[in-house]
């Protein structure tokens, strides 16, 4: 025993080395308190995700009422084009001559065939109305698509190259530009023996990309001058690689918004060259069409052509309410 006059320091005791026994049991302890802090510490905090201009846009369009009610208009429109089946069962092209304009609307034959009257053939104008929506869907968005890639092409190039490609490309631009769309429809389905949907895509095609072509000119001017291009051209990076990569992802915003837009009224101008009589013809079902053959009626069975017309309207209004929708969330000056 150590004596107690001794201080701490000259005791025996604790100069003694610990055997391997002791050193184990020391870490064994010592990991198992880390252990119970581990368990008893609270989760970490989550880290926020990254924030985008699209992650922000689409925050904001699930708080817009008029997104919502716009986008499910367009999903019930796209319904009807795809599967007209799921909303009537009724031959839009079978003639009835006993039913005609003096049989007005059965308001009690819910989705039937009679629900909104017979037109001059005694066609149900219910089932045209749907079967109608397909021929005004197609020509809408795939002359978007159209536009869309030949616009936003040739103005990505006119504007990342500039100089004297960017002169001529814009002279040509200008040159279409100065062509109205009706009137150039019009002499463009001239030319084809026979008129369909596909025709109608085509002419209005070819005269409608001009307005795209100067929206993407204009927003590759002003990314192309960001500091993070410059910086891909100054670490080496190649022209396909800048264009793609950094350029149009930064720069398509402003043409989605006016092609959604520009979709309502490619529609319009379908229904409109059709009611012309140069657009799409019987026996291609297509509000247009129907618009026409009503007009003549319209004080005698006013109904023949408000249906089909109220169908046009919705469309594009639902079309215009989208792109109104998507522009306000893409641009943080309107938020």
């Amino acid at each position: 025993m150590p004596s107690k006059d001794l201080p701490d320091d000259h005791d025996p005791l604790r100069h003694i080395p610990p055997t391997d026994s002791d050193h184990l049991d020391y870490v064994g302890q010592q990991g198992l308190a880390v252990e119970q802090d581990t368990l008893i510490e609270p989760d970490p905090v989550k880290r926020e995700e990254a924030r985008s201009l699209w992650g922000d846009a689409w925050r904001d369009l699930r708080r817009r009422p008029i997104f919502i009610v716009s986008a499910l208009l367009i999903v019930l429109l796209v319904l009807m084009a795809a599967w007209p089946s799921l909303f009537t069962d009724t031959d839009p092209r079978q003639a009835d001559l006993a039913q005609n304009y003096l049989r007005k609307p059965d308001w009690a034959d819910v989705f039937g065939a009679g629900w909104f009257g017979y037109d001059g053939q005694g066609r149900s104008i219910y089932a045209r109305v749907i079967y109608g929506a397909r021929a005004s869907i197609i020509v809408g968005v795939f002359v978007t698509l159209a536009v869309t890639l030949i616009g936003g092409l040739t103005g990505m190039v006119a504007g990342y190259f500039g100089g004297w490609v960017d002169a001529v490309i814009s002279r040509i631009i200008d040159i279409f530009f100065g062509i109205p769309l009706l009137l150039g429809a019009l002499v463009l389905l001239n030319a084809f023996t026979t008129r369909t949907v596909w025709s109608v895509v085509i002419a209005l095609a070819v005269l409608g990309w001009t307005q795209l072509a100067r929206v993407m000119r204009g927003s590759v001017l002003t990314v192309k001058q960001a500091d993070y291009v410059v910086a891909g051209k100054a670490l080496g990076a190649g022209t396909p690689r800048l264009m793609l990569r950094h350029i149009l992802p930064n720069a398509i915003a402003p043409v989605i918004v006016v092609a959604t837009i520009a979709l309502g009224g490619y529609i319009t101008a379908e229904a409109t060259l059709s009611f012309l009589g140069i657009g799409l013809q019987d026996p291609t079902i297509s509000w247009g069409v129907d618009i026409s053959s009503a007009q003549r009626v319209i004080r005698t069975a006013p109904f023949a052509l408000f249906f089909p017309a109220a169908a046009l309207s919705l469309t594009v209004l639902a079309f215009i309410m989208m792109g109104d929708a998507v522009r306000d969330a893409l641009d943080p000056k309107l938020r």
